[in-house]
């Protein structure tokens, strides 16, 4: 009678040894640990210094630890990934710097005094006066512009997706892509060479068509790369239906690809909105409420911060309520980001 015996099973050769998965943030702790007595020691009185020195300490003690027990080729894996991280955070520190900063010095006067009245006979260096004409007229002026811009820029894209060949479609093509890096100033001085020859006043909708411009080229590009995701099948079947290449256009491609469109519509508008320089040339500013962009000077968010922060000298009423202008244009910015988030979740296909 034998007896049969079982081997135990020996560990895989190919596995070798890993660190702990909570080795980075130990890492990390340490290299802040030594920076700040690198900091201290050195008298560096920056804490942009203590941050880089920290973040260098972080990838080369990342590649020592990890070398050592994992090997140089993963080594070198995570100290890319390090990389990354870095990148990131070093990315965010100024955009929290800068929320943090708008946000504790405009909400000394944001209230809903502010919101609801105007600057009219306030003189700059006195307290009160708000922003409800600037409200305004940055809501004529972005709506005139999106009403103008979106249209001409989806039709745009479709040519170039659905019907653009040769060389139209490549002169189309670069001169959109050349509008895309034009600096606003440059826009706002072709609206103003043409009142100029017409020997027009300063008005609302001069800076709309300026804004238009702007717009133009950043709706094309972004309903072109939306048509460009719907898959050529459904064209397709419905040319074999024997349904005109306009209606499948209208009734199949543009239904597919709304989410995008719009979402691309609505950063184009967050795009536009802070504009200052062309405002600053065509609509000229107005302390007074002027709801006709049509005649005469108009207020804008942009121009208004632009304004009350030149006549401020660095403190003073005129000081705080740029910063609180300032706080209401992000918050409005941020609100159409989330909404265009929200329209592509919303619209995405299923």
């Amino acid at each position: 009678m034998s007896t049969a015996t079982t081997a135990a099973p020996r560990p895989s050769s190919l596995r070798g040894n890993r660190l702990p998965r909570w080795t980075p943030w130990a890492t990390a702790a340490g290299s802040v640990v030594v920076a700040v007595v690198i900091g201290v020691v050195g008298d560096l009185h920056s804490r942009v210094q203590w941050g880089l020195i920290a973040a260098l300490l972080f990838i080369l003690g990342t590649y020592g630890v990890t070398a050592r027990v994992e090997g140089r080729r993963q080594a070198k894996d995570r100290v890319v990934t390090s990389l990354v991280w870095v990148s990131f955070l070093i990315a965010l520190v100024p955009l929290i710097s800068l929320v943090w900063t708008t946000v504790r010095r405009g909400v000394k006067v944001l209230d809903f005094y502010f919101l609801s009245h105007s600057m009219g006979v306030v003189a700059d260096t006195e307290p009160g006066g708000g922003i409800y004409h600037a409200i305004i007229g940055s809501l004529e002026q972005v709506g005139l512009a999106t009403a103008i811009g979106a249209p001409i820029g989806v039709l745009t894209a479709i040519y170039l997706v659905e019907y653009g060949r040769g060389g139209l479609a490549r002169a189309v093509t670069f001169f959109v892509d050349v509008m895309t890096g034009i600096p606003s100033i440059v826009a706002g001085l072709f609206i103003l060479s043409l009142m100029l020859i017409f020997d027009m006043e300063p008005f609302g909708f001069a800076g709309s068509l300026a804004l238009a411009i702007l717009m133009m080229p950043v709706v094309v590009r972004s309903t072109e790369e939306m048509l460009k995701l719907v898959p050529n099948e459904l064209r397709e079947a419905a040319l074999a239906l024997g349904v005109p290449k306009w209606r499948t256009i209208l009734k199949v491609v543009l239904p597919t690809s709304i989410g995008g469109i719009t979402t691309g519509i609505v950063l184009a508008i967050a795009r536009i909105a802070g504009e200052t320089a062309p405002v600053l040339l065509l609509v000229f500013g107005n302390p007074f409420i002027n709801t006709n962009p049509f005649e005469g000077a108009q207020a804008s968010l942009p121009l208004y911060i632009y304004q009350q922060y030149a006549n401020s000298a660095g403190s003073g009423a005129a000081y705080d309520r740029a910063w609180a202008a300032s706080l209401t244009l992000i918050a409005a910015v941020m609100i159409l980001n989330l909404a265009a988030r929200g329209i592509a979740r919303w619209k995405a296909p299923r």
